[in-house]
Protein backbone atom coordinates (compact mmCIF):
# COMPACT_ATOMS: atom_id res chain seq x y z
CA UNK A 1 0.00 0.00 0.00
CA UNK A 2 3.06 2.46 0.63
CA UNK A 3 3.75 2.19 -3.29
CA UNK A 4 0.09 3.86 -4.27
CA UNK A 5 0.11 6.36 -6.58
CA UNK A 6 -2.62 9.03 -5.18
CA UNK A 7 -4.41 10.95 -6.88
CA UNK A 8 -3.03 14.60 -5.96
CA UNK A 9 0.80 13.26 -6.78
CA UNK A 10 2.30 15.55 -8.80
CA UNK A 11 3.00 12.85 -11.60
CA UNK A 12 -0.56 12.67 -12.12
CA UNK A 13 -1.34 16.78 -12.07
CA UNK A 14 1.48 16.91 -14.57
CA UNK A 15 -0.46 14.63 -17.54
CA UNK A 16 -1.42 16.78 -19.85
CA UNK A 17 -5.12 16.20 -21.92
CA UNK A 18 -5.42 15.42 -25.11
CA UNK A 19 -9.40 15.81 -25.24
CA UNK A 20 -10.68 13.65 -27.55
CA UNK A 21 -14.59 15.48 -27.88
CA UNK A 22 -15.75 11.94 -26.94
CA UNK A 23 -19.46 12.41 -25.83
CA UNK A 24 -21.33 11.53 -23.00
CA UNK A 25 -23.85 8.90 -23.31
CA UNK A 26 -26.43 7.46 -20.89
CA UNK A 27 -25.66 4.04 -20.18
CA UNK A 28 -29.44 2.72 -18.97
CA UNK A 29 -30.23 3.36 -23.10
CA UNK A 30 -27.90 0.56 -24.50
CA UNK A 31 -29.60 -1.64 -21.69
CA UNK A 32 -27.01 -4.10 -21.14
CA UNK A 33 -25.87 -2.79 -18.24
CA UNK A 34 -27.52 -2.73 -14.36
CA UNK A 35 -27.74 0.74 -13.27
CA UNK A 36 -28.17 1.44 -9.37
CA UNK A 37 -29.82 4.30 -8.09
CA UNK A 38 -28.19 5.28 -4.95
CA UNK A 39 -26.01 7.62 -6.73
CA UNK A 40 -29.04 9.59 -8.50
CA UNK A 41 -28.66 13.15 -8.74
CA UNK A 42 -31.32 15.98 -9.48
CA UNK A 43 -29.69 15.89 -13.21
CA UNK A 44 -29.18 12.10 -14.00
CA UNK A 45 -25.43 13.21 -14.45
CA UNK A 46 -24.39 9.67 -12.75
CA UNK A 47 -25.40 7.88 -15.47
CA UNK A 48 -23.65 8.73 -17.92
CA UNK A 49 -20.28 7.80 -18.92
CA UNK A 50 -18.16 8.74 -22.25
CA UNK A 51 -18.72 6.53 -24.86
CA UNK A 52 -15.45 4.40 -25.11
CA UNK A 53 -15.34 3.74 -21.24
CA UNK A 54 -19.23 2.21 -21.49
CA UNK A 55 -17.89 0.62 -24.68
CA UNK A 56 -15.06 -1.27 -22.80
CA UNK A 57 -17.57 -1.98 -19.58
CA UNK A 58 -19.65 -3.45 -21.95
CA UNK A 59 -16.36 -6.01 -23.06
CA UNK A 60 -15.97 -6.80 -19.33
CA UNK A 61 -19.59 -7.99 -18.88
CA UNK A 62 -19.06 -10.23 -21.70
CA UNK A 63 -16.35 -11.93 -19.97
CA UNK A 64 -18.46 -12.34 -16.72
CA UNK A 65 -21.13 -14.19 -18.46
CA UNK A 66 -19.68 -17.77 -17.89
CA UNK A 67 -19.43 -16.84 -14.05
CA UNK A 68 -23.33 -16.52 -13.93
CA UNK A 69 -22.92 -12.60 -12.91
CA UNK A 70 -22.75 -8.87 -14.01
CA UNK A 71 -21.65 -5.29 -13.61
CA UNK A 72 -23.28 -3.16 -11.60
CA UNK A 73 -23.30 0.11 -12.80
CA UNK A 74 -23.78 2.92 -9.47
CA UNK A 75 -22.14 6.41 -10.62
CA UNK A 76 -20.05 7.11 -13.78
CA UNK A 77 -20.13 10.84 -14.76
CA UNK A 78 -19.93 13.56 -11.64
CA UNK A 79 -20.39 17.45 -12.38
CA UNK A 80 -17.37 19.69 -10.96
CA UNK A 81 -19.84 21.10 -8.77
CA UNK A 82 -20.53 18.26 -7.41
CA UNK A 83 -16.95 16.56 -7.49
CA UNK A 84 -15.99 19.98 -5.16
CA UNK A 85 -18.52 19.56 -2.54
CA UNK A 86 -17.60 16.10 -2.18
CA UNK A 87 -13.83 16.71 -1.77
CA UNK A 88 -14.59 19.81 0.18
CA UNK A 89 -16.93 18.03 2.71
CA UNK A 90 -14.17 15.02 3.06
CA UNK A 91 -11.42 17.39 3.74
CA UNK A 92 -13.31 19.15 6.55
CA UNK A 93 -14.01 15.93 7.97
CA UNK A 94 -9.91 15.12 8.00
CA UNK A 95 -9.54 18.57 9.19
CA UNK A 96 -12.03 18.40 12.10
CA UNK A 97 -10.57 14.77 13.13
CA UNK A 98 -6.47 15.84 12.82
CA UNK A 99 -6.11 20.00 13.68
CA UNK A 100 -2.76 19.52 13.85
CA UNK A 101 -2.22 18.42 9.79
CA UNK A 102 -0.99 20.73 7.84
CA UNK A 103 -3.15 21.81 4.41
CA UNK A 104 -1.04 19.63 2.51
CA UNK A 105 -1.80 16.59 4.19
CA UNK A 106 -4.91 17.57 4.47
CA UNK A 107 -5.50 17.60 0.68
CA UNK A 108 -3.52 14.65 0.17
CA UNK A 109 -5.26 12.45 3.12
CA UNK A 110 -8.23 13.10 1.17
CA UNK A 111 -7.44 12.14 -2.34
CA UNK A 112 -7.10 8.78 -1.31
CA UNK A 113 -10.99 9.03 -1.00
CA UNK A 114 -12.36 11.56 -3.37
CA UNK A 115 -10.28 13.42 -6.22
CA UNK A 116 -9.14 16.84 -6.30
CA UNK A 117 -11.50 18.45 -8.36
CA UNK A 118 -9.28 19.67 -11.20
CA UNK A 119 -8.15 16.56 -11.91
CA UNK A 120 -11.11 14.37 -11.39
CA UNK A 121 -11.62 11.43 -13.48
CA UNK A 122 -15.47 11.30 -12.61
CA UNK A 123 -15.84 14.76 -13.54
CA UNK A 124 -14.36 13.69 -17.49
CA UNK A 125 -16.59 11.52 -17.98
CA UNK A 126 -13.77 8.81 -17.34
CA UNK A 127 -14.13 6.84 -14.29
CA UNK A 128 -16.99 4.92 -12.96
CA UNK A 129 -17.67 3.54 -9.90
CA UNK A 130 -19.08 -0.68 -9.65
CA UNK A 131 -19.23 -3.95 -8.33
CA UNK A 132 -20.43 -7.22 -9.16
CA UNK A 133 -24.09 -8.82 -9.04
CA UNK A 134 -26.08 -11.92 -9.64
CA UNK A 135 -28.65 -12.58 -12.49
CA UNK A 136 -30.91 -11.18 -10.14
CA UNK A 137 -29.42 -8.11 -9.06
CA UNK A 138 -28.42 -8.96 -5.60
CA UNK A 139 -24.98 -7.22 -5.11
CA UNK A 140 -22.07 -9.89 -4.39
CA UNK A 141 -19.67 -9.52 -1.11
CA UNK A 142 -16.45 -7.75 -1.93
CA UNK A 143 -15.39 -6.45 1.40
CA UNK A 144 -17.20 -3.32 2.38
CA UNK A 145 -19.78 -1.66 1.19
CA UNK A 146 -19.05 0.90 -1.72
CA UNK A 147 -17.89 4.26 -0.96
CA UNK A 148 -16.69 3.04 2.13
CA UNK A 149 -13.93 5.69 3.43
CA UNK A 150 -10.46 4.08 4.70
CA UNK A 151 -11.59 5.29 8.47
CA UNK A 152 -15.02 3.47 8.61
CA UNK A 153 -13.22 0.39 6.66
CA UNK A 154 -9.93 0.22 8.76
CA UNK A 155 -8.35 0.50 5.22
CA UNK A 156 -10.31 -2.77 3.61
CA UNK A 157 -11.46 -0.36 0.50
CA UNK A 158 -7.97 -0.30 -0.48
CA UNK A 159 -8.30 -2.77 -3.20
CA UNK A 160 -5.25 -5.34 -2.22
CA UNK A 161 -6.27 -5.03 1.73
CA UNK A 162 -5.53 -8.40 3.87
CA UNK A 163 -8.20 -7.51 5.96
CA UNK A 164 -11.32 -9.35 3.97
CA UNK A 165 -12.54 -12.53 3.52
CA UNK A 166 -11.58 -15.11 0.85
CA UNK A 167 -14.88 -14.83 -0.80
CA UNK A 168 -14.51 -11.24 -1.18
CA UNK A 169 -10.87 -11.46 -1.86
CA UNK A 170 -11.95 -13.86 -5.19
CA UNK A 171 -14.92 -11.49 -5.82
CA UNK A 172 -12.25 -8.52 -5.78
CA UNK A 173 -10.11 -10.60 -7.85
CA UNK A 174 -12.78 -11.33 -10.50
CA UNK A 175 -14.13 -7.83 -10.86
CA UNK A 176 -10.60 -6.88 -12.09
CA UNK A 177 -9.38 -9.47 -14.20
CA UNK A 178 -12.26 -8.66 -16.32
CA UNK A 179 -12.27 -4.65 -16.17
CA UNK A 180 -8.00 -5.11 -16.71
CA UNK A 181 -8.82 -6.89 -19.63
CA UNK A 182 -10.86 -4.32 -21.44
CA UNK A 183 -8.31 -1.67 -20.84
CA UNK A 184 -9.88 -0.21 -17.42
CA UNK A 185 -7.63 0.66 -14.87
CA UNK A 186 -8.12 0.84 -10.87
CA UNK A 187 -7.44 3.50 -8.26
CA UNK A 188 -6.14 1.18 -5.48
CA UNK A 189 -7.61 2.86 -2.40
CA UNK A 190 -11.01 2.18 -3.99
CA UNK A 191 -11.79 -1.31 -5.29
CA UNK A 192 -14.93 -0.41 -6.76
CA UNK A 193 -13.22 2.66 -8.79
CA UNK A 194 -12.30 2.11 -12.40
CA UNK A 195 -11.50 4.72 -15.21
CA UNK A 196 -10.07 4.76 -18.46
CA UNK A 197 -8.78 7.86 -20.91
CA UNK A 198 -8.01 10.20 -17.70
CA UNK A 199 -4.95 10.95 -16.36
CA UNK A 200 -4.85 8.31 -13.93
CA UNK A 201 -5.25 5.75 -16.28
CA UNK A 202 -2.66 7.85 -18.70
CA UNK A 203 -0.11 7.46 -15.68
CA UNK A 204 -0.93 4.14 -14.67
CA UNK A 205 -0.62 2.72 -18.54
CA UNK A 206 2.27 4.54 -19.76
CA UNK A 207 0.21 6.90 -22.12
CA UNK A 208 2.10 9.78 -22.67
CA UNK A 209 -1.40 12.24 -22.55
CA UNK A 210 -4.88 11.47 -21.26
CA UNK A 211 -8.21 11.13 -23.70
CA UNK A 212 -11.07 12.83 -21.44
CA UNK A 213 -10.51 16.22 -19.61
CA UNK A 214 -13.34 17.55 -17.31
CA UNK A 215 -16.54 17.97 -19.17
CA UNK A 216 -20.06 19.36 -18.64
CA UNK A 217 -23.16 17.70 -19.69
CA UNK A 218 -25.35 19.66 -22.15
CA UNK A 219 -27.83 20.35 -19.01
CA UNK A 220 -25.00 21.94 -17.31
CA UNK A 221 -23.77 24.20 -20.26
Amino acid sequence: MNEIVLMSDPAVTAIPVAECGEPLVDVREDGRLLVDTRKQDPADAFAHLREGVLERLLEAQALLLPHGLRLLFVEGYRPPSLQRAYFDEYAGQLRAAHPGWSAERIHSAASRYVSPPDIAPHSAGAAVDLTLADPEGRELDLGTRMNADPEESDGACYTHATNVGAEARANRELLGSVLTSAGLVNYPTEWWHWSFGDRYWALTSGEAAALYGPKESAEEA
